[in-house]
């Protein structure tokens, strides 16, 4: 007969009960798991055996929470467009629109990248070869909306101090994508070097010299 922990009898030798996790954390957890071994350098693909392995619970415990290991990736991605968004929203709120503010964008998703290895991996593809082919279209469409938001500021800053011959709409457009073809190289650069080369390394001067 089992004895509840809380009882004046229960026996003291006697492991406490495992607390069933609330609506949402096994899932969390998951997520958070396949995050943390994706930071392994070397690349080897993460299977659904050894991440229940790692977690301790069988693969048919995972598929309760997720249909599939694209879906488990697929919430990483949905982290990914919620963290960096809201890091977005955050300069658009701080720094007036323009090249600053576009830099400080820049430098926020860098940042963000270098605390979280395992998901620049999934951020630069690495994580998602031979996996389903929407992962990597879901990544696309994420920087291709951190892209739209660098072209409206720079647009933005552009009309209020416009100098130049280019109109600022092409001119906006041109910082935009060469501004996002160098946070793309960072990204591949930490994750190619095994997470040893920063994405920070001379990132004042180099944005500098791009805006």
């Amino acid at each position: 007969m089992s004895v509840a922990a809380n009882s004046p009898f229960a026996d003291p030798n006697e492991p406490p009960a495992r607390k069933r996790p609330r609506p949402g954390e096994r899932r969390l957890q998951i997520l958070q798991t396949l995050a943390a071994m994706l930071e392994q350098p070397g690349g080897e693909r993460v299977t659904t055996a050894a991440l229940s392995a790692r977690l301790g619970v069988s693969e048919a415990a995972l598929y309760r929470h997720f249909a599939s290991k694209a879906q488990m990736l697929e919430g990483l991605i949905d982290f990914m467009e919620h963290a960096l968004m809201a890091l977005i929203r955050q300069v658009q709120e701080r720094e007036p629109a323009g090249v600053m503010q576009a830099a400080r964008m820049v430098t926020m998703v860098l940042q963000f990248a270098e605390k979280n290895p395992g998901m620049t991996r999934v951020m630069t593809g690495d994580a998602l070869l031979l996996e389903n082919g929407r992962l990597q279209e879901r990544v696309n469409l994420l920087f291709d909306k951190v892209e739209a938001v660098l072209r409206q500021t720079l647009r933005e800053g552009a009309a209020i101090t416009h100098t130049n011959t280019t109109p600022p709409s092409v001119d906006a457009q041109i910082k935009a994508s060469l501004l996002m073809a160098f946070t793309l190289g960072r990204l591949q650069q930490f994750v190619r070097s095994g997470f040893k080369r920063s994405v920070m390394t001379h990132l004042d001067a180099c944005l500098a010299l791009l805006s």
